[in-house]
């Protein structure tokens, strides 16, 4: 199974191209902060180069700079390439299958917008003037016991 969970904050802002066949990608690098510091206190990241495609390139493109918190689903994928001097180089990317913005750079309250891979069908809102939860029923009250788990 390859399957990579990340939350950091990105680290430059994202770039956004298109393949000749006309399909988005959107290429930006996340610092991930590591569990523990060095031995004089400081902290150490991880710095993690990411790709999405499509729509979600599109999102990530339009709604993520410099600084912005982000929770990436994805799989590791390696590949590599012969550079102008001759030498092999090889590459570690995540592909992300989801992406969800927890934050801005700025803001301490995170915002959560999930952004998958795939689009699903479009959910038609209503007005949440009134309680959505009024009409059912009355209130179960649960013990612990209750609970499967």
């Amino acid at each position: 199974m390859n399957k990579v969970i990340l939350i950091g904050r990105l680290s430059r802002d994202p770039e956004m191209r298109t393949t000749g066949s006309g399909t988005t990608v959107t290429r930006f690098t996340v610092a991930v902060s590591r569990p523990f510091g060095t031995q004089n206190g400081d902290r150490q990241a991880d710095f993690i180069n990411c790709v999405a495609w499509r729509k979600q390139a599109e999102n990530i493109a339009k709604y993520c700079v410099k600084g912005s918190q982000v929770a990436i689903e994805g799989r590791i994928q390696t590949g590599s390439y012969d550079a102008q001097d001759g030498t092999k180089r090889y590459t570690t990317d995540i592909i992300c299958d989801n992406v969800t913005f927890l934050g801005s750079k700025n803001s301490d309250n995170a915002s959560s917008i999930s952004m998958p891979s795939e689009p699903k069908e479009t959910i038609e809102t209503a007005d949440l003037s009134e309680d959505p939860f009024k009409d059912f029923g009355e209130e179960i009250a649960l013990s612990d016991d209750d609970l499967p788990f």
